[in-house]
């Protein structure tokens, strides 16, 4: 009989707990997709406080150097692209840092984020979506993604009119233009280099 099976329902629920955790693909200067979500998908906390949010992530950036390729910050979620460091790839430290600030921040300027009996209120699900970025194709395909996700869920008709997104860094720089995402399929007007700088 295997140890499996000798386990008490306890020990097993543990050890797949173990099996589990932090599966995660490390690549030292590495290019990751991300998605981060609120634990209450009903939340519009992102968009609320959204200049809290980007402090946040300076501050983190200041620390812990990475480069934001693109992003889109919802009410709820938000998707991004970083490109980290060479010899570092520590992505989940930074998540955890931003988690952490963006909470105990936000937890002190809006009181009615108390919740009795709780140091600190649930707003983040615990973990995150991550995805290496293996190419220049992939890399544009999740810009694309990021830049049109406000369309997907119905929060505007044309990606121009979302305000939380690297979009407009993108059409400033001439990458995309103003109409992009509307009418026929659309394409990046490059292949840019994710490992090159802005």
């Amino acid at each position: 009989m295997s140890d499996w099976l000798r386990m008490s329902g306890s020990q097993r629920k543990l050890t797949r707990r173990k099996l589990v955790l932090y599966r995660r693909n490390r690549v030292e200067g590495g290019t990751y997709f991300f998605t981060v979500v609120l634990a209450d998908r009903n939340e519009t906390l992102l968009v609320d406080h959204i200049e809290l949010l980007r402090s946040v992530f300076r501050k983190v950036i200041a620390v812990r150097p990475f480069r934001i390729d693109a992003m889109v910050v919802l009410p709820e979620h938000l998707h991004t692209i970083w490109t980290l460091p060479e010899q570092d790839s520590d992505y989940s430290g930074r998540w955890q840092t931003i988690k952490k600030n963006f909470t105990i921040q936000l937890n002190g300027t809006d009181p009615m984020l108390k919740f009795p009996g709780q140091t600190r209120p649930r707003i983040w699900q615990p973990r995150f979506y991550e995805h290496t970025i293996r190419d220049v194709v992939d890399h544009n395909r999740c810009v694309e993604y990021i830049h049109f996700n406000p369309v997907k869920h119905g929060l505007v008709e044309s990606v121009r009119d979302w305000p939380y997104s690297t979009f407009h860094s993108f059409v400033r720089r001439g990458d995309l233009s103003a109409d992009w995402g509307t009418g026929e399929p659309c394409e990046l007007r490059y292949p840019r280099n994710p490992r090159s700088p802005d």
